[in-house]
């Protein structure tokens, strides 16, 4: 138990920002529309990096997503704290060196270019700047991120080989007269003039040129394949097969489980019936794959999984709740291989969910602590049609049918409600954590012992400095193999 009051509700504070940090993405929801997250991050951000200046940092090990990681660096580069113990600045450092090289590179770029527009220009962000940069590939980098990597190097001074230096900072023209040496960058010049070159560059570069030579779409799939990454295979395989390309451009089984998972639910439903055992056995590899050592380790769960009409989520992010229930079902089924798994909309066959129907909750939450768990793992948006009803019974339950709590019940949101700056919550009796990645569920689900109010802040301490130090330790035998 905590010994303060004080403690309780610092411990509150830094899980409710844990959870927007893992969940918000700022982009537009079903409930929210994109310009009300903003804010509420925004206050989220300067509370915790101004009451909890030592734990702030330490956030960057909970795998928040990268908007939110992207947030924090920026944060601590730009606003350190003065007199901050050498010791926390160290591991501040290696947090932060982790999650840069972890980062998509267009992302990073675009926050050393805030970064540089705003002057931030301390020892501490050009060794960050730096360092990033001396383990990227700097002619496809220039290539594909031209505008940041020149303003980072130019910001940072950090010496480029002569290519590409000239590649960058030199007028267009230049830029193509003389030949090049690196076989990138030679292929960039060449495609100006012939279309046979363009093959020799990355797909979204490629993409450019093959509009310029006005190249049959067909014909540049097949051309382009050999050039493409695992996730830009997987996004190009629909389109293959709709132009009729005998073999399909991508392994499913190697891409990521959440990638996926969005992958099967955009195909129309009578495709994933005729495709059924394709897609079956890439969702079982990619499951195990992310389960790695702890498949099979898990006591006996049932997931309750959201796919409601809102499971249909926004624009921008088309059907991504629907996908992270899909890929939780599929994961928990390795990790807890004789669990349960109950959709809100009564669905019994997994690869043809769909969002449909109102939000419905109480009914399946119930079936599943009748089959007599020990873990219960509800993952939804939260908005329940009849919250009261869903809250008291939960409330009910835990009161008098499991006072002594050998269930454990957590509630895992993709989304952010803006206007509790936290995921909308089933009950005061269910922990509710941000979920953006099934990769990291089972770190949520431990964090979310926190949430019960039996543990407090020197335990949420402990718990985030021994996280951090893990994280640091398998980066550096990972760096000294």
């Amino acid at each position: 138990m905590t010994d303060t009051y004080t403690d309780l509700l610092a411990c509150e504070d830094l899980l409710l920002f844990a959870s927007a940090a893992v969940a918000s993405t700022g982009q537009r929801e079903f409930h929210t529309a994109s310009g009300e997250q903003g804010p509420s991050l925004d206050f989220l951000h300067d509370y915790v990096h101004g009451t909890l200046p030592d734990l702030y940092g330490l956030m960057l090990a909970l795998h928040v997503n990268d908007h939110n990681a992207a947030r924090i660096v920026h944060t601590l580069l730009s606003r350190p704290v003065p007199g901050a113990d050498p010791a926390l600045r160290l591991r501040e450092n290696g947090l932060i060196r982790l999650r840069l090289a972890r980062m998509p590179p267009q992302r990073v770029y675009r926050l050393f270019r805030r970064l540089a527009a705003e002057r931030v220009n301390n020892r501490r962000t050009r060794a960050a700047m730096r360092d990033w940069i001396a383990r990227r590939p700097l002619e496809l980098d220039a290539l594909k991120y031209r505008a940041g990597l020149r303003a980072a190097a130019r910001h940072a001074r950090v010496p480029l080989p002569g290519e590409v230096a000239r590649f960058l900072f030199s007028r267009p023209a230049d830029r193509r007269r003389a030949p090049y040496t690196a076989p990138l960058l030679e292929s960039h010049r060449r495609a100006h003039y012939a279309a046979r070159e363009l093959y020799g560059l990355p797909l979204t570069v490629a993409e450019g040129f093959a509009a310029h030579h006005r190249v049959p779409r067909r014909a540049f799939l097949e051309g382009i394949a050999g050039r493409t990454t695992a996730a830009e295979r997987l996004r190009l395989d629909r389109n293959a097969r709709r132009h009729g390309l005998e073999a399909p451009l991508s392994d499913l089984g190697t891409a990521p489980l959440l990638r996926l998972c969005a992958y099967v639910v955009g195909l129309a439903v009578s495709e994933r019936r005729e495709r059924r055992a394709e897609l079956e056995a890439a969702l079982e590899r990619a499951a195990r794959r992310t389960a790695g050592p702890l498949a099979g380790t898990w006591p006996r769960t049932a997931a309750v999984l959201d796919d409601s009409y809102s499971s249909t989520g926004s624009r921008e992010r088309r059907n991504r709740p629907l996908a992270l229930a899909l890929a939780c079902h599929h994961l928990l089924r390795v990790l807890a291989p004789g669990g349960t798994s109950h959709w809100v909309s009564g669905h019994r066959d997994a690869l043809t969910v769909r969002p449909q129907g109102p939000t419905r909750l109480a009914e399946p939450i119930l079936d599943a602590l009748d089959t007599g768990p020990a873990r219960v793992v509800v993952v939804s948006d939260g908005y329940d049609d009849t919250p009261p009803l869903l809250s008291d019974a939960l409330l009910l339950w835990r009161r008098r049918v499991d006072p002594e709590r050998s269930v454990a019940l957590v509630h895992l949101a993709p989304v952010l409600d803006a206007g509790v700056l936290a995921p909308h919550r089933l009950s005061p009796a269910v922990p509710t954590l941000g979920l953006h990645d099934p990769a990291v569920l089972p770190s949520l689900v431990e964090l979310a012992r926190f949430g019960e109010g039996r543990l407090g802040l020197a335990d949420l301490r402990a718990h985030l400095l021994a996280t951090a130090d893990t994280v640091l330790d398998g980066e550096r035998a990972g760096e000294a193999a």
